[in-house]
């Protein structure tokens, strides 16, 4: 047995500062195209050197979750940029239409909802109540809310505590949004759409703070049918 243990390696200070980071893109509060904190201040807020930042920033890159823009700074990268994606890079040269995409989010959604129905923590918890009602407040305004309806069902997969689930379904997000921004805003200014997909955000979550896993799954199954057949519906509608 003594051969199998291993001495404990404290953690550098630049892994926690990255997975901070992460993990505020992956719940959501750090926003597709946000700007981060200038190094310096970043530093001083997080308490670190600015080198240790700057290696964290650097892991963050070469993920791909941030970018480098040229005398503008550092930004979370934005859904629909395929550079670096490899489920974009996997099906490149093949015609993939939305509805089969939709197909794979059911089964990945669905998963990962069950997932974290059963696994959600209170942090969880109130990253998925503020995408939400974010949401609420940009349809309210008059916006499509779109954004933070990515961040509401990327919270989700956080909420697996499966970091393999997470890294999907961020490559996926940034797929499905490849491209397809006018048939979500079709979906999202029909009359009566909004209220429809809010009361379906809002189901998912209830189910999920009451840790039903089984309500959970059928709440994900609405909403995402109900979005496909809105797409089947609007192609039937441009081939008539």
């Amino acid at each position: 047995m003594e051969r199998l243990i291993k001495p404990i390696k404290p953690q550098r200070v630049s892994d926690q500062v990255y997975e901070q980071i992460r993990d505020l893109i992956f719940r959501g509060h750090l926003q597709p195209g946000e700007q981060l904190m200038p190094e310096r201040e970043l530093a001083q807020a997080l308490g670190v050197s600015r080198p240790t930042v700057r290696e964290a920033i650097r892991k963050l890159v070469t993920i791909g979750l941030v970018e480098h823009r040229h005398g503008q700074g550092t930004f979370v990268r934005a859904p629909g940029s395929r550079k670096g994606n490899p489920l974009a890079t996997l099906i490149e040269g093949f015609e993939t239409t939305l509805e089969e995409l939709l197909e794979v989010r059911m089964g990945l959604e669905c998963q990962a909802v069950t997932l974290a129905a059963a696994r959600a923590n209170e942090d969880d918890l109130q990253a998925l109540g503020k995408a939400l009602s974010d949401m609420v407040a940009e349809q309210r305004a008059g916006r499509l809310g779109i954004g933070d309806d990515v961040a509401f069902h990327m919270a989700i997969a956080y909420a697996t505590k499966n970091i393999v689930q997470v890294h999907i379904m961020r490559n996926f997000y940034d797929l499905l949004h490849y491209g397809i921004k006018e048939n979500l805003e079709q979906l999202y200014t029909v009359p009566g759409n909004l209220d429809i997909i809010q009361q379906q955000h809002a189901d998912i979550l209830d189910a999920i703070r009451r840790h039903d896993p089984e309500a959970a799954f059928a709440a994900m199954q609405r909403h995402i049918a109900f979005v496909m057949n809105f797409v089947k519906d609007r192609r039937r509608g441009r081939e008539v």
